[in-house]
């Protein structure tokens, strides 16, 4: 239930950084979740490998470089799918920056209805 409450508040996140972000579209509520489930697979199965495979420079950018990772994996999503697309890199680093931030809150929310 958890997971599907998730998937519920990046979608419609998503949605609002659409409106907000003039180089972000998306088709509509339906696209919003399935770019949710897309992001929660390329998140849970492409960025490890990402990882390891920079760890170098991430060290060296004391962990600035996971927000080009974060980038890439919003236009590998935007690839990926009809419904949804972003304009470019600088773009796609800002909605993930956003995006990351208002999940951040919700989902701190969401754990603080539950205790």
């Amino acid at each position: 239930m958890n997971l599907i409450i998730r998937l519920l508040l990046t979608a419609v996140t998503v949605v609002v950084l659409a409106k907000f972000l003039p180089g972000v579209e998306v088709a509509g509520f339906t696209s919003a979740i399935i770019l949710a489930i897309v992001l929660g697979l390329l998140n849970a199965i492409l960025k490890p490998i990402l990882v390891i495979m920079t760890l170098p420079i991430t060290i060296l950018t004391l962990g600035l470089f996971l927000l080009v990772i974060n980038a890439c994996i919003i236009l590998l999503a935007d690839e990926f799918m009809g419904g949804f697309a972003v304009s470019g890199f600088w773009i796609a680093l800002l909605f993930s920056l956003l995006l990351s931030f208002l999940e951040s809150v919700l989902y701190s929310l969401l754990d603080k209805d539950k205790g």
